[in-house]
């Protein structure tokens, strides 16, 4: 880490956000990571309902502390006169605004990019939304595992028994990134030419983004790609075998090159090289279950941790099949010291991962989760209200 550190690169900025659950959280928690400042408006009766997802971080929940530290949280009824007057005057010092509320619940309180377009010129506007402001889903309620159905996402997840979703919340992070990357995006237009963007993302169209290369598969090809756990769908040899201690040791071969030595240096089958069934990519995928056969009696020869060497001896990628908490352990969090201490609204430290983007000369920003309204007065105050009304 450096000794000394220079601003970070949003410092100065204030973002304003009427934020929930997963999607607008993470995106605004990276805007606070480099440096802005994060205003996260909640209902005072609970709060962004991701405090009560579950208690497991020192009774808090697990999806709020992750998603919410270096935010202050400002507790405001935005359907009373008084709660709508002090989030206008809010936005009116902000540079950005995010919301996932529905696109009927934005219109209503004004809080539409086009509203806030005509009251405040200057400030970026970024919607998330489930399906889009507009089209024939715009109402349509959409949580992350409904839009990994319906962008196909399961149907490729799984193995042939049955599909399964992806075990994290991959369409609220793709929409999460996105809006980050669209508002950074319309803060460097703004900074640059003066000219003020809209941003809007919705969680079916970041994850639709992330299913390209299965769509121009099927679209080309005719076939949906199989459900084949962590084997590729594409790509031979690709996915985890088990050794002969029941380690699960996933492995990928990538080119001609490697499939020679594996050939040659791991399965000591060099006559493979030229066989027919596995002369290219696409004859190993076609021939997939004679290949597994002859690797499969490879790895039950073998520990994993003697497989895994073997492996890297011959420059072919390969990594354990970790669970959590060999994550948790991991030698590369720990030797490039990617972890630091987070205070929870409890009062509790709990170690938690610095953002993946190092900066030189940044520290990273690791301020507290805040509990719900625990900055209501102090910013009623700063706006002019008075530091002991409420929202």
């Amino acid at each position: 880490m450096p000794s000394a550190s220079r601003p970070l690169p949003l410092a100065g900025v204030t973002v304003v956000s009427v934020e929930q659950a997963v999607a607008a959280p993470f995106a605004t928690r990276q805007l606070a990571d480099l440096g802005a400042r994060v205003i996260k408006v909640e209902r005072p009766d609970g709060g962004d309902f991701a405090r009560r997802y579950d208690t497991a971080v020192e009774g808090e929940s697990s999806y709020f502390v992750w998603l919410n530290r270096s935010k202050e949280s400002l507790a405001l009824d935005l359907k009373s006169e008084h709660g709508g007057e002090v989030l206008e005057r809010l936005l009116g010092t902000a540079d950005v605004f995010v919301q996932n509320l529905s696109p009927e619940a934005a219109a209503r309180l004004g809080l539409d990019p086009a509203s806030l377009g005509e009251r405040f010129p200057s400030l970026i506007a970024c919607a998330i939304s489930g399906y889009g402001s507009t089209g024939p889903w715009a109402d349509r309620k959409a949580y992350d595992m409904l839009v990994q159905c319906q962008t196909g996402l399961v149907s490729l997840t799984g193995t042939p028994e049955g599909p399964a979703r992806v075990g994290v919340s991959v369409a609220d992070i793709a929409a999460g990134m996105y809006a980050y990357s669209g508002i950074l995006g319309a803060l460097f237009a703004r900074a640059t030419t003066g000219d003020v963007r809209t941003v809007e993302v919705s969680l079916f169209e970041a994850l639709s983004e992330w299913m390209g290369q299965p769509a121009h598969y099927t679209r080309h090809t005719g076939a949906q790609p199989p459900r084949i756990g962590t084997h590729h769908a594409t790509i031979a040899p690709y996915g985890a075998y088990t050794a002969a201690d029941g380690r699960a040791v996933l492995f990928s071969v990538q080119n001609e090159r490697e499939w020679a030595s594996l050939c040659e240096r791991f399965l000591h089958r060099p006559d493979l090289v030229a066989e027919p069934r596995f002369a290219t990519g696409a004859d190993r995928v076609a021939n997939r279950d004679a290949l597994d056969a002859v690797i499969s009696a490879r790895f039950a020869e073998t520990p994993g941790a003697a497989v895994m060497e073997d492996l890297d001896a011959i420059g072919i990628a390969n990594a354990g099949v970790n669970d959590m908490r060999e994550f948790l352990d991991h030698p590369v969090l720990a030797g490039r010291e990617r972890w630091r201490q987070v205070r929870t609204p409890g009062g509790a430290t709990v170690p938690a991962l610095i953002p993946p983007a190092d900066l030189s000369g940044a520290v990273p920003r690791m301020d507290p989760v805040p509990a719900l309204g625990e900055h209501t007065g102090a910013i009623l105050a700063e706006l002019g209200f008075g530091g002991d009304r409420e929202g």
